[in-house]
């Protein structure tokens, strides 16, 4: 039986592969501010993960709403943001630390471009290379400590994440 090129399965990249496993793991998040998710590989196999969430025993935005905080940057303009959550890189780490798992020379695969404290830790855990799915709108520290510290930073899309109506 002969297949055409229609029916020809193509497999998918280990990029890809490990973007599909963090847009799964995004639905375990607890905030609805970007269902974010994290999936850490080395040498395409899978580390750790992480999703965004309350630290363990505490109240989730979805059951208690965000505890919002608001950032005066140096220009000026100021910006909102949930402080309740752990982000999910950060979750990701907490859990090779918990489990004893070496993230040298790893890859990052996560939503959107690391936030400043997410992509100080990614750096110190030795983490070589992160992929995202787009850009953060506040990435560009971030983007510049990457590239100052040597970690290869990729997009799938060049464009900026989208937050739901109201939760920017």
């Amino acid at each position: 039986m002969s297949t055409t090129k229609e029916e020809h399965y193509v497999r998918p990249s280990w990029d890809e592969y490990f973007m599909e496993v963090m847009d799964a793991i995004s639905k375990r998040a607890t905030c609805g501010r970007g269902r974010s998710g994290c999936v850490i590989s080395r040498e395409n196999q899978l580390l750790v993960t992480g999703y965004v969430g309350s630290p363990v025993g505490l109240p989730h935005c979805d059951e208690v709403g965000h505890q919002m905080k608001k950032v005066i940057h140096e220009d000026g303009s100021v910006t909102e943001h949930c402080v309740r959550t752990v982000h999910a890189e950060q979750n990701a780490i907490c859990q090779a630390a918990k489990n004893g798992v070496a993230l040298d020379g790893a890859t990052l695969y996560c939503r959107m471009t690391p936030c400043r404290v997410c992509a100080m830790l990614i750096i110190n855990c030795g983490i070589k290379r992160v992929v995202c799915q787009r850009k953060y709108h506040a990435g560009t520290e971030s983007e510049d400590m990457f590239k100052t510290a040597g970690v290869k930073l990729e997009f799938f899309h060049e464009e900026v994440q989208q937050y739901e109506k109201g939760k920017s």
